[in-house]
């Protein structure tokens, strides 16, 4: 039997893009936190946050649009507790990510449970934007040109963010605050707003991949979904050495480990569903062993900024 079919490939391919989504909106968020000096480790709360709050958004309204707008606002519900303790207030940024995401997941597995215990309610398919002709491409064709509006949107963020990154001012400014933010301040630029700033973007863009997991991946929300695709996207971050193309490929082979069950079954092959779904943190493993000692951070992430503290 041959593995390598068309129809294996499709179904890898598709779902390695929606699975690895989620994994791009969250490390494309800590890539943002961590170049303005903020080592935002409560973004798996985000996102679990994002998941809930878009899922029932999306429930209520019977709207996507909508599901993934309040997904973005759970995001940065979090993001603004991260922001007060670790940038307003100096505090341990590891310890308050900790902290957060601990209390993300407690909170939305006790909401859920309260809405929800008698019932798994679930959400319609949503719209889909076929690109006429692209779409006829053997395997690429359903993968990248039959998506929905929020996928198009996270993908041309890869191309907008290199540029704000590498050609604007505010990018200047951001990568300053991660490196030299006494320089910054200097500068007469304010080092808080920059980081706080930063903070809340990245709730925005965690909470919507959050949101993106539970409406399209799933159709439904379950306590502690997120399975740790939060700290994925950390490594991806922190790998990337600040492009964010390189994130893009990151969340692409970590998308390809997470989609892997459904590929092997249209192929036929009878894998555990635990050694597949263990696939993924082997890979994170095995980058970090081979690329780690290779990152480039910022000089002063996870250090707390005072004005006139040397």
């Amino acid at each position: 039997m041959t593995l390598f079919t068309e129809a294996f490939m499709t179904a890898l391919l598709v779902g390695a893009i929606a699975a690895g989504i989620p994994l791009l909106l969250a490390g494309l968020g800590e890539q943002l936190s961590e170049k303005a000096g903020v080592l935002n480790i409560g973004i798996e709360g985000m996102m679990l946050s994002g998941a809930y709050f878009g899922f029932l958004v999306a429930w209520k309204t019977d709207s996507a649009l909508l599901g993934f707008l309040g997904g973005m606002g759970g995001g940065m519900v979090v993001a603004a507790l991260m922001a007060l303790f670790c940038v307003r207030m100096g505090l341990n940024q590891i310890v308050i990510g900790i902290a957060l995401t601990l209390g993300a997941e407690g909170a939305t597995a006790l909401l859920h449970h309260v809405q929800f215990s008698q019932s798994y309610p679930r959400l319609s398919a949503p719209t889909t934007w076929a690109i006429p002709g692209l779409t006829q491409i053997p395997v690429l064709g359903p993968a990248l040109f039959s998506r929905e509006p929020v996928a198009y949107l996270s993908l041309a963020l890869v191309g907008v963010l290199a540029y704000l990154y590498r050609r604007t001012h505010w990018g200047i400014a951001l990568q300053a605050a991660g490196d030299k933010p006494a320089a910054l301040d200097a500068a007469g630029v304010n080092v808080i707003l920059i980081r706080s700033g930063a903070v809340l973007i990245t709730g925005a863009l965690v909470g919507l991949g959050g949101a993106f997991m539970a409406i399209v991946g799933a159709g439904i929300f379950v306590p502690f979904m997120t399975h740790g695709q939060g700290f994925i996207g950390i490594v991806l971050a922190m790998l990337a050495r600040g492009k964010p193309l390189w994130v893009l490929g990151g969340a692409i082979l970590f998308g390809a480990c997470l989609s892997l069950t459904t590929a092997l079954q249209v192929a036929g092959v009878d894998i555990p569903t635990d050694v597949i779904q263990m696939l993924p943190f082997a890979a994170v493993m095995l980058v970090l062993v081979f690329l780690g000692r290779k990152a480039n951070l910022p000089s002063a992430l996870g250090a707390a900024y005072v004005r006139g503290a040397r």
